[in-house]
């Protein structure tokens, strides 16, 4: 089991920017992937970024260029820094870890964390 804690949400103005943190705990043998996905209301969970464990990067298109996403293995930590916030990034914010076992795919999920971008 993999128990995931995001922190680092809250208000922000446009333009401003917020840096969130997911820490993990528990077994982390075999997980291959850390990202982030978020939710705003009445919209479907997207994912934000992504990491492997090999350090590929995925993002979507509406964040390049403005969000990076990190780890710190040693910390068991993924970040992720979000720049030039607008509104349209207002969402809950969940942490997202990945383990792949043959062809099964396990999926565990942080309790997520509010962004509120204010215009």
């Amino acid at each position: 089991q993999v128990h995931l804690v995001e922190s680092g949400g809250g208000l922000v103005q446009a333009g401003g920017s917020l840096r969130l943190s997911c820490q993990a705990s528990g077994s982390s043998f075999g997980i291959n992937t850390r990202g982030w996905y978020r939710q705003a209301p009445g919209k479907q969970r997207e994912l934000v970024a992504s990491i492997t464990s090999g350090g590929s990067i995925n993002y979507a298109s509406s964040v390049k260029g403005r969000f990076t996403i990190s780890r710190d293995s040693a910390k068991n930590t993924v970040y992720l820094q979000m720049n030039s916030l607008s509104p349209e990034d207002t969402a809950v914010y969940y942490c997202n870890a990945v383990r792949f076992s043959g062809s099964w795919r396990s999926d565990y999920w942080g309790q997520g964390t509010q962004v509120t971008v204010s215009s």
